[in-house]
């Protein structure tokens, strides 16, 4: 029989509208230094998204134009992510982070008309200004060198002269409201245009208590920028609830995040684990009291990150997994019911447990699917309704099987949802016929006292095609250890066979644009002679 529901667009504009009115006193603070946030409620920023969407009609945008935002964190950002796809134009976030032929790469590629962009961090643009063929216009806010950028607007100038009350369109829920592109490790960054129905049914997930939890009780730190994975989702998230946003632009050292925790006093935040380790070696007497949890992905959470924030400031970290292709939010690794706090760091250390709105399956090299036992190893697999079918402009029809999206991941799934990722597809060791979970092998050394960094990759080897070479960052005025040493301390940790013959002492990790390992550049430094290698002590 036929549905007596109404049938409502599920759309960005839903949302700013709910924001707007009935949290009209929720809070975005943004951190401009010591001792200086500035508070705007969400009825204003809904205001200031009225004027730009009114500036940004005014300069010619139309329904699914791309509109290109290259800014940090803060109010403007958040007036953006709902002023440009509630006009029925698509909000693209720039990754700062890439490089310059990446990214006049994807900004060429989405055809942005139109970018937003801070004043401190216009000279990053204006490398590539001369290469950018679809941009009519760029729109400065704040203060910077914008001489390399050529005839550019004022964002303030602009906004100032537009009236609140835009008429927005009723965008179609199946329109694309943002866009991302992923790090591009391999090759030219891929783009994914996330859907306004997309967009909402993922922001609805994240108030569950099996996912983020998200309330008007709360108060967000957003320290993943809103250029990564629309900032996985909690913008829109907290927008629609009421979940206070302190947004703390580029000061993201160990420093000025313990000084914003302890002025803004936030409940809840969402990290990489490189950040989350700057802060516990670098400011170790941070008042962190505030924080229910912090939720980290991006990359596998070392057991050494979660016990050190549980024993030095008393704050669960959540493990989260997903990617851009998945909004990203796909897995959560909550404890089950039944398993206390003191018992419950095994639980934590896996990649994440399954969120509703989404199926996920491991496959074999053959594409079957396997059983969910804990044991049995094989490709992640995903689809739900934020999970992307296809990218833009570009059909790669490997990266989709039987309308599952393959994530390239490698891992096992238990009896209660929990994904383990044991590596990358492309960075699997295979030793003599055997897998090698670099990953697995990066969080035991983690633990380790001396060793602040650790990224394993594959090199060759004549007896057994392939053995894990370690790369090893110390902490600050740490002894170097022996590799003898290093040894004794795997042994018992992690199979015999997994420890490394070859170890290299480095600087730093290479990171990628979104605070990855960037493993492709171990590999090649190694091939070319660049890293410095010992060899195991016989």
């Amino acid at each position: 029989m036929p549905s007596t529901m109404m049938d409502l667009p599920l759309n960005v504009n839903a949302l700013l509208r709910h924001g707007r009115t009935v949290h009209h006193d929720g809070l975005v603070l943004t951190y401009h230094g010591p001792g200086d946030i500035r508070e705007a409620t969400f009825a204003e920023v809904a205001n200031q998204a009225d004027r730009l969407a009114g500036a940004l009609h005014r300069l010619g945008i139309q329904s699914g134009d791309r509109v290109g935002t290259f800014m940090w964190n803060h109010d403007a950002h958040m007036a953006a992510y709902l002023a440009i796809p509630c006009m029925g134009a698509v909000l693209h976030t720039l990754n700062i982070r890439l490089f310059p032929e990446q990214l006049a790469y994807v900004i060429n590629h989405a055809a942005d008309r139109v970018i937003l962009v801070d004043g401190s961090i216009a000279p990053l643009l204006a490398k590539v200004r001369d290469q950018l063929t679809t941009v009519e216009h760029i729109v400065v806010r704040g203060a910077g060198d914008t001489s390399g950028l050529g005839h550019t607007l004022d964002y303030d100038e602009l906004i100032n002269a537009e009236e609140t009350g835009f008429d927005y369109p009723e965008p179609d829920e199946r329109s694309a409201a943002a866009m991302c592109y992923t790090s591009g490790t391999t090759g030219n960054p891929k783009g994914v245009a996330y859907s306004h129905r997309s967009t909402f049914l993922h922001s609805i997930a994240t108030h569950s208590a099996q996912t983020l939890q998200f309330s008007q009780k709360e108060r967000v730190l957003l320290i993943v920028p809103q250029f990564h994975a629309n900032a996985w989702g909690m913008p829109y998230g907290a927008w629609s609830v009421g979940t206070d946003l302190v947004m703390p632009q580029q000061f993201l050292q160990a420093g000025p995040l313990a000084e914003v925790i302890k002025e803004t006093r936030p409940t809840i935040s969402g990290a990489v684990p490189t950040v989350l380790n700057d802060i516990l070696h670098n400011a170790p007497d941070a008042d962190l009291s505030s924080l229910r949890y912090i939720v980290c992905g991006g990359s596998a959470v070392p057991r050494a990150l979660i016990e050190g924030y549980r024993s030095n400031f008393d704050v669960d970290i959540v493990q989260a997994w997903g990617m851009t292709e998945t909004s990203p939010l796909a897995a959560v690794g909550w404890p089950p019911r039944g398993v206390a706090r003191e018992d419950d760091i095994d639980v934590r250390v896996k990649t994440g447990r399954i969120v509703a709105g989404t199926e996920v399956r491991i496959c074999n090299d053959a594409g079957s699917p396997l059983p969910w036992d804990g044991q049995a190893q094989g490709e992640i697999e995903i689809r739900g309704p934020w999970i992307t079918g296809s990218y833009h402009l570009d059909p790669t029809e490997e990266k989709f099987h039987d309308g599952w999206l393959r994530t390239g991941d490698v891992g096992s799934i238990d009896t209660d949802g929990f994904i383990q990722i044991s590596d990358r597809a492309k960075d699997v060791i295979k030793s003599g016929g055997e897998w090698i979970s670099s990953v697995d092998l990066e969080n035991v050394l983690m633990g380790h006292e001396a060793i602040k960094e650790a990224a394993v990759v594959a090199v060759p080897d004549d007896r057994w095609d392939e053995r894990p070479l370690a790369c090893v960052v110390l902490q600050e005025g740490a002894d170097q250890p022996s590799t003898e040493a290093l040894n004794d301390y795997l042994t018992g940790r992690v199979a015999k066979w997994w420890i490394p013959e070859r170890w290299t002492f480095i600087e730093e990790v290479p990171k990628t644009s979104v605070g990855k390992f960037d493993k492709k550049v171990l590999r090649r430094q190694h091939a070319d002679g660049e890293l410095v290698v010992v060899a195991r002590d016989s």
